[in-house]
Formats: C-alpha cells, sequence, structure tokens
C-alpha cells in the first residue's frame, strides 16, 4: 500500500522529538515501512526518519510557532501561515498517487485542505477537543467524501465525541523490543517531556521534594516564559538537575535506571507515551489520574494513579510505586502499550477504508 503521512510542521521530525506525537509518527511510518509499505512522510524543514522516506515541503517550522497549541490559551493566533504551509504541502502530495493520505497535523487548515484529496483520509487527533479543529472536521464530515476520525485513546474519545464524530480508537505504542529493561531496582525520579504547564513540569519538581527524592528533569521549553520562570529558576535548589531534551534511545536508558517516572499532566492526557515508554524500561509511573493515563497504567500494578493536582498523594505514591515488581511493568508494556499491536490496527484501518472506497489510487 502507497501511504502519505502528514506530519506536525510546528517541529521538525527528528530526534530529540518535542513531543509524543512526533515519536509516534516516526515510529509509525518506520514499521509501516518496514512491514513493506510504500510510505512517505510529509513534514516540516530539518526532518528525518531513518528508513522512511521524508518529503521536505519547505515549511520552515520557525513560521508557525504561533500555532503551537497551549493548553486552555484562546486560539487567536494568526492563522495565514498554517493555511499557507499546507497548501504548500497538499499541494506536493497531489504529485504522487497514493491509496490513503493519513493526517497528523492539529490544525483546521490540515483537515478542510485534505477534504479536496480524491483518496481515503484518516485523520488522527492527538490532542484534548479545541474549538477550531472540531468546527473544520464538522465542516468536513457533513461533505459527500466524509473523513475517518481516530482518538488515541478512549478517554480521548470520549471527550471529543462531543464536538465531532470520532470512528475509531487509534491507541499509539511503544517499541519495546528496542527497549531495554532490567528488573534490578532503580533509584530516584525522572520526568521527561516538554516544558510547559500542561505537563506538569514544576508539579513534578513539587512532588520529588515532598517525596524527599531527586529528580533529573528532561526536556526542552515550549512556553519560553513559563520554563524560566518555573523550572529554570529552581535549577539551585537541591536535587534538582534539568537538562535539555536527549534522543529516545538515551532516555529510555535513563528511566530504566530510574526508580519512578512522574507524569503529573494537567490536562486531560490524550494517551500518554512517556508513562507508556517508563514501562517498558520496567519503571513504574505515578501520575495525576487524567485522560488516557487511566489507559496507559494499571493502578497499582504497573504505577499509582492519585487525584489530579494532589501533590500529597503523588509524594506518597513515590514509595507505593517504587515496591512495584518492575517485571510486571515490562509485562503490560509488551501485551498492552506495544507499537506492532497499533500497526495492525492502522493497517486493519487501512484495508477498510481503502476498501469501502474501491476508487483506484491516485490524488
Amino acid at each position: 500500500m502507497r501511504i502519505a503521512i502528514v506530519a506536525p510542521l510546528v517541529t521538525p521530525i527528528r530526534e530529540p522529538q518535542l513531543g509524543g506525537a512526533q515519536s509516534f509518527v516516526a515510529d509509525l511510518a518506520a514499521g509501516l515501512r518496514a512491514r513493506g509499505h510504500d510510505v512517505h512522510v510529509y513534514a516540516a524543514t530539518g526532518s528525518e526518519i531513518p528508513g522512511v522516506t521524508v518529503i521536505d515541503a519547505g515549511i520552515d517550522p520557525a513560521t508557525l510557532t504561533g500555532s503551537l497549541y497551549r493548553a486552555g490559551a484562546p486560539a487567536d493566533f494568526d492563522a495565514r501561515p498554517a493555511d499557507a504551509a499546507f497548501a504548500t504541502v497538499y499541494a506536493a502530495v497531489r504529485e504522487t498517487s497514493y491509496d490513503l493520505v493519513h493526517n497528523h497535523a492539529f490544525d483546521a487548515p490540515a483537515i478542510r485542505m485534505a477534504a479536496a484529496l480524491a483518496v481515503p483520509i484518516v485523520h488522527t487527533l492527538h490532542l484534548p477537543p479545541d474549538q477550531s479543529v472540531a468546527a473544520a472536521l464538522q465542516e468536513v464530515q457533513r461533505s459527500g467524501r466524509r473523513p475517518t476520525v481516530a482518538a488515541v485513546s478512549t478517554s480521548q474519545a470520549i471527550a471529543w465525541s462531543a464536538r465531532t464524530r470520532i470512528d475509531v480508537v487509534l491507541p499509539n505504542g511503544v517499541p519495546t523490543a528496542r527497549i531495554h529493561w532490567s528488573e534490578l531496582p532503580g533509584s530516584g525520579l525522572v520526568f521527561a517531556g516538554r516544558l510547559s504547564p500542561e505537563k506538569g513540569t514544576a508539579e513534578a519538581i513539587d512532588i520529588a521534594k515532598a517525596a524527599g527524592e531527586r529528580i533529573d528533569l528532561y526536556g526542552d521549553p515550549y512556553d519560553p516564559g513559563y520554563a524560566e520562570q518555573c523550572i529554570y529558576a529552581r535549577r539551585e535548589e537541591p536535587g534538582v538537575a534539568v537538562h535539555p531534551s536527549v534522543e529516545r534511545t538515551v532516555l529510555w536508558e535513563i528511566m530504566a535506571r530510574a526508580g519512578v517516572v512522574l507524569c503529573p499532566a494537567r490536562w486531560e492526557e490524550p494517551f500518554g507515551l512517556v508513562a507508556a515508554e517508563a514501562q517498558a524500561a520496567g519503571t513504574p509511573v505515578v501520575a495525576f489520574r487524567r485522560g488516557g493515563l487511566r489507559e496507559v497504567i494499571v493502578d497499582g500494578l504497573t504505577g499509582v494513579l492519585v487525584a489530579p493536582d494532589d501533590i500529597a498523594a503523588a509524594a506518597d505514591a513515590v514509595t507505593r510505586a517504587a515496591g512495584i515488581a518492575r517485571a510486571a511493568c515490562r509485562r503490560h508494556a509488551e501485551t498492552r502499550l506495544d507499537l506492532e499491536a497499533s500497526l495492525d490496527a492502522h493497517e486493519a484501518l487501512y484495508r477498510r477504508v481503502t476498501r469501502s472506497v474501491g476508487a483506484p489510487a491516485g490524488a
């Protein structure tokens, strides 16, 4: 099958990745390619996925910083750069015949412009409900050629269903076969992810302090003001170490040596890729009970879930999580969170939507 994947354009798809959606797009493309599909990824300038054809549409991600998603912030940015960027991308897509186009960009223009293509379209929603994206989905879903819309967790699908129709849940997955793990207990706490309020970076430091544990944080600024005031200003505090993002293979080794990984999300986490990676590394997770984290973590077996924003409960959970069997974390990742199962689900969906159209490939 010949597949076009439209990636988020706000950052290059390359290591170290900005976020979970970018990481998953790279893994999905590489996994489909390894299964014999002809995969082209349309991405921002500077993108690179080993073994996969990446088509540089000439989009400088710096021109799209205004459209970076910020939880709870009003969508009052200038949409013209995104309009121009996706017009360029879809013009490039039309130059090649595809069996299917799978859009992972979380932008209303990407959804509207994809509707003009003459092939089956799949949109995966990687973020919580957004008014502009919901309006775009409602618009194209009323058209004669309705796209297929996927959520990455059941929790996310329920949240979106009040705004638009969700056709399928396609959970993300992690390449457990590539992630080293050990049954030996680790030490210290780790937080990994973009430095932003919705990821709970500052709360991770607070939890570590309350638990009397050292913490290593890995990530790059997503909101520069927040990072400077709430994270970097605390680098001199005892037991707090802030590091830039690292490649995932390095991060997996760091996770495998940690005692507990913290995921104190302050939004309804759509999936929770870091939590999945941590369990694949054999490391239990302490998280606020939000969104997809309730599906990724088995409370009491592979981690501990506590009430949202309860720092004291999370600090207490660190001690309890340290006693969780690391082999149980790894087994859960292998059986329920593995990339191969996600690839199976994607292939099944692709076969279904291309059969339902019954038209020859072409864009």
